[in-house]
């Protein structure tokens, strides 16, 4: 008999982003992953530290896929927004779908992606995924309705909030990298080829993992810094962490979550 799924997944990669939701949880169960499990708002919730990057991530998914069966995972974290998102540090971003910046081939004219090579990294049925896998586009819309009413409020460790005021919320393609983009001219150049909205290190292997496993998939984060030139002094991680999990909250409260 296949075991029903009943629990809520969420994944982020340092503790960091998780305090706030990870403080109203059991604690540690004492496996190889800090897992986290309770129920807020009559859900039962798992929620893991998978560690940063993309095997970390993708194992932290595996394991809830299979132990947990969940009905939804959900990565949450910070990210760096893209110039032309129009997002400022401290909003809100949801991804419509994830793409592999990283996997693919570089030639005299540049980089082009796997389906280049030809072999997909995954095949289901007819459908084959090469760099780019779609999210729940249900769960997507659900989280962007839940979340938009949030607020920001100043916070210590960056740039003065001036508040509170409204989180802009933005729904968009998300790009993973294992390579951070450190200058304006990447910047550029990865906005320019895949019209992503939101940088991150992880998306894209759990939504890899769950397309695997057919379990629908959203992802929220809160924005951290512009992507371009690195400079920390600018960034507001804390505020970022904050916000993604209130709107992660926001959408386990609100009705859109059943």
């Amino acid at each position: 008999m296949t075991q029903k799924r009943r629990d809520i997944g969420i994944i982020a990669s340092v503790a960091a982003e998780a305090e706030i939701i990870k403080g109203m949880l059991a604690g540690n169960n004492g496996g190889r992953l800090p897992f986290s499990a309770g129920r807020l708002n009559r859900k039962n919730i798992v929620l893991a530290i998978s560690g940063m990057g993309k095997t970390n991530a993708a194992h932290a998914a595996a394991v809830l896929a299979l132990k947990h069966k969940p009905s939804i995972i959900i990565n949450m974290g910070i990210g760096g927004a893209y110039p032309s998102s129009d997002l400022k540090i401290g909003d809100i971003a949801i991804a419509e779908k994830e793409i592999y910046g990283d996997e693919g081939v570089i030639l005299e004219d540049g980089f082009h992606e796997t389906e280049l090579i030809g072999i997909p990294l995954l095949t289901k049925g007819r459908k084959r995924y090469f760099n780019e896998f779609p999210l729940d586009s249900r769960l997507v819309s659900k989280a962007f309705k839940s979340v938009l009413p949030i607020t920001h409020h100043p916070a210590s460790g960056g740039p003065a909030v001036v508040g509170p005021s409204p989180i802009t919320v933005r729904k968009g393609p998300f790009l993973t990298l294992s390579t951070c983009t450190g200058t304006n001219k990447r910047a550029a150049e990865l906005e320019k080829r895949y019209g992503a909205i939101c940088e991150n290190m992880e998306g894209a292997a759990i939504a890899h993992v769950c397309s695997i496993h057919d379990i629908p998939f959203m992802e929220v984060r809160g924005i951290s810094n512009i992507v371009g030139k690195r400079d920390l002094r600018k960034w507001n991680i804390e505020l970022a962490a904050a916000n993604c999990q209130k709107a992660v909250l926001q959408f386990l409260g609100s009705e859109v979550a059943e």
